[in-house]
């Protein structure tokens, strides 16, 4: 197991498989309307090293996931996509993605995680300020819709939090 796998209770984070794939693209297709990744890009996440895909799973079934992009020799990681299965809301899945992936960005010497999230979308950015990311930018008309993203950052550089 990766240093940013864990296992609380019936949840098992750990990093995406091959035997995910199908499972990962079912949960982008009912999570997102547009801006959807193929299946094909899917899988190419799924084996590269720069661009982890780790995955939530909780009594064998896909609970959520969620996706980085590290630059070889960044300082500074994206997340790229975070999906939870709407049966699993307010169980912990979202808040156990971030952490395995600010474990994940930490063991690969970033200092600082990034993300975008709908301006609209209240409950996710709850999360992030609860977990101690900060907005720092807009993007006006990121999404196909034309709505906008706020961008969120947070420090790796101190302990990290638990929440």
């Amino acid at each position: 197991m990766e240093s940013y796998a864990r296992k609380a209770d019936d949840l098992v984070v750990r990093a995406a498989e091959p035997t995910d794939l199908e499972a990962i693209h079912a949960l982008e297709c009912a999570s997102f309307v547009a801006d959807r990744l193929s299946r094909r890009a899917l899988r190419r996440f799924i084996e590269a090293p720069h661009r982890p895909l780790i995955v939530a799973r909780s009594h064998s079934a896909l609970a959520g996931y969620i996706l980085l992009s590290v630059r070889r020799g960044g300082r500074t990681a994206r997340i790229y996509s975070l999906a939870v299965d709407a049966r699993q809301g307010g169980r912990g899945v979202g808040r156990e993605l971030l952490h395995a992936a600010e474990r994940y960005a930490r063991a690969h010497g970033c200092v600082a995680l990034r993300l975008e999230v709908r301006y609209d979308n209240a409950r996710a950015i709850a999360l992030y300020e609860k977990l101690g990311y900060r907005e720092f930018s807009r993007y006006p008309e990121y999404y196909a819709d034309g709505a906008t993203a706020l961008r969120f950052e947070k420090s790796l550089t101190r302990a990290p939090e638990r929440a």
